[in-house]
């Protein structure tokens, strides 16, 4: 079975292996020594401490495993080849609201890096897949829970 390619920017990218190093020298070497003292005090069967620290490694060792099959399956997005007639994975979009009358900025990145609270949306959200490939002066409706909202693209950069 393939792994799932991951869109990613070169900021995108960078931030996943600095993560991944925070994660490799610092964090799992720490959770390491945190078990290590646990089971310096004695019996580990009933031990809180002891019982964290491995709940906290399984997790630190999820994430490593994680980080470095993201990297692995990722394809860089260069931002600077981008066709800027068409909305694409690494393209900001203006969109206007048509409902509440107002723009917004968006920039479409792939799902490992999508932060709504930075106006960066994944192109596999509602709102990305249906921006996708249109053209400033196209309008598109995106079902939500509450309704379909529908958006004019106004500019891509």
């Amino acid at each position: 079975m393939s792994e799932k390619e991951v869109l990613l920017t070169a900021e995108g990218r960078k931030k996943l292996e600095d993560e991944l190093e925070h994660l490799k020298m610092s964090k799992r070497p720490e959770v390491a020594e945190r078990i290590r003292e646990a089971i310096g005090h004695g019996d580990i069967t009933e031990n809180s401490e002891y019982d964290d620290a491995k709940n906290e490694q399984a997790f630190v060792e999820g994430r490593i495993l994680t980080l470095e099959s993201m990297l692995r399956n990722a394809r860089l997005i260069n931002t600077t080849e981008l066709d800027h007639t068409v909305v694409a994975v690494g393209s900001t979009v203006i969109l206007y609201d048509v409902e509440a009358e107002e723009e917004q900025e968006y920039t479409l990145v792939g799902s490992a890096e999508a932060s709504p609270l930075q106006h960066k949306i994944s192109n596999e959200s509602p709102v990305g897949r249906a921006v996708m490939g249109k053209k400033a002066g196209d309008t598109v409706e995106v079902s939500v829970p509450v309704g379909v909202l529908k958006y004019e693209v106004r500019e891509i950069r």
